[in-house]
């Protein structure tokens, strides 16, 4: 099995360091609001890993951690605390908060067919292990203190940016003034805030109430977990320059050996090849795409067309093309699965020897659907196909197992409804109500009545 490793910036074997079981860490959510779609492809891309090496054989212990306190709006340490900052707008408490959105995003993965890790950990039950961890920094020299917190001091630690291969000091020449003057160095990063009186989420430590920095939450929470070396670690491409930095730091700097062999991210889901943001209003989030009547493994089919280390640009026309696709893979899957002709040993052990090879470099699930289509369009029909393509669904967790004979489109509306759904909305865009009208009426004589609302169509049948 080969990983592209980003801190070597090149593929490599991957062997555990332990035995058989994989030791992984993922950075999870900050639940201060819903996961948006670019959020998830990160966790289909955290579920394929998981997916892959347990087809491999290898035992897992992965831990993700939910940031309940302590992430502020700039992950360089400035601006509010995110869960306080949303606690307020909404008013509730951040812990009712916390509880609210870790439910939802905990449907949001079931939805997508994502395996839980084996441990799921939430900061604010680990506050004492983080006070062990700043209290080891400060006794080494790497952590010192100011009035507002503690702070790593990144100049005694001599491999900063390794991994995101960032010149810190000619980033640092043309940087704005610094807004904290204690700090001994623009770059370094809190280790523990000290907490205003107004701030709920505080907890008492050797240097008065406060809480801890998000970056030393990982590292402090994949020690207790996961040992003080571990297999890999896992997260977005936005953690490299900053977080992912910093917990390498800080780990490496307590310990004085590297924390973790391989790191691994995944790259960013583009919307209209534009940015992603709550401002723009394209922070599609799974029931967003509900309303618009699509199946929330569409959205993790859509995902596996592109290589994880790739940017995929999200538009709504892919979006349907995926659901589409999907549709008629599962109904080739079917068609296997009612087939009775016998088929050569050889092809069996062709399309599994590809489809091995295939996942095994780097997770290229793009490349395993194509052998999976190639399957499906093969020229015998035979149960034995359907049950290779049933473990392949093991890696890609689309369900196939449980397709069955249905008299309508797996998601219970034909392609000629989807059809004029569409043409309806443009005409309604082109201010042609006339035209618009007649899908509605043809739509309605088909036993499909609209509803237009704030999040987009819904349909529902008489």
């Amino acid at each position: 099995m080969i990983l592209y490793n980003t801190l070597t910036r090149k593929k490599e074997e991957f062997i555990p360091l332990i035995g058989n079981e994989v030791r992984i860490y993922s950075c999870g959510p900050t639940v201060y609001n819903y996961a948006h779609v670019g959020n998830l492809r990160t966790y289909i891309f955290m579920d394929i890993l998981r997916r892959v090496l347990q087809y491999n054989g290898f035992g897992l212990k992965h831990v993700m951690n939910i940031t309940d306190v302590g992430h502020l709006v700039s992950d360089s340490d400035e601006g509010e605390d995110k869960m306080m900052k949303s606690a307020k707008e909404l008013q509730k408490s951040p812990w009712e908060l916390a509880d609210f959105y870790s439910k939802i995003f905990f449907k949001d993965l079931h939805a997508l067919n994502i395996q839980m890790p084996e441990i799921v950990s939430k900061a604010t039950d680990n506050i004492s292990e983080m006070i062990t961890f700043v209290e080891g920094l400060i006794e080494k020299g790497y952590g010192y203190e100011t009035s507002d917190g503690i702070y790593f001091d990144i100049g005694k630690f001599e491999g900063y940016g390794k991994l995101s291969k960032v010149d810190l000091e000619a980033q640092l020449a043309g940087a704005r003034v610094e807004v904290n003057d204690e700090k001994r160095h623009p770059a370094d990063f809190a280790l523990w805030k000290k907490a205003p009186k107004e701030h709920i989420m505080q907890w008492p430590s050797p240097w008065g109430m406060g809480y801890p920095g998000w970056h030393l939450e990982c590292s402090a929470m994949s020690k207790k977990y996961l040992g003080d070396v571990f297999d890999i670690h896992t997260g977005g491409v936005d953690h490299i320059p900053i977080h992912h930095e910093n917990e390498i730091a800080q780990s490496e700097a307590l310990l004085g050996k590297p924390a973790v062999k391989t790191w691994l991210h995944g790259e960013f889901l583009l919307v209209d090849n534009g940015k992603m943001s709550k401002s723009l209003g394209n922070n599609y989030t799974i029931d967003d795409l509900a309303a618009r009547g699509f199946n929330p493994l569409v959205f993790k089919y859509f995902c596996l067309n592109a290589h994880y280390r790739s940017k995929l640009n999200f538009t709504f026309e892919a979006l349907e093309a995926a659901k589409v696709s999907l549709d008629r893979l599962l109904e080739g899957a079917l068609t296997h699965k009612n087939g009775n002709e016998s088929i050569a040993p050889e092809v069996v052990a062709t399309f599994l020897s590809d489809f091995e090879n295939a996942i095994n470099d780097d997770l290229n699930i793009p490349k395993a659907l194509g052998l999976v289509w190639n399957l499906i369009r093969y020229n015998k029909k035979s149960k034995e196909l359907f049950d290779l393509l049933v473990k392949f669904d093991s890696v890609l967790g689309l369900g196939i197992a449980k397709v069955e004979i249905k008299t309508e489109k797996l998601y219970d509306v034909s392609i000629e409804v989807e059809e004029f759904i569409n043409q309806r909305q443009k005409a309604r865009a082109a201010k042609n109500w006339k035209l618009a009208d007649e899908f509605r009426d043809k739509l309605k004589a088909m036993g499909i009545v609209l509803e237009d609302t704030a999040q987009g169509v819904k349909w529902r049948k008489i």
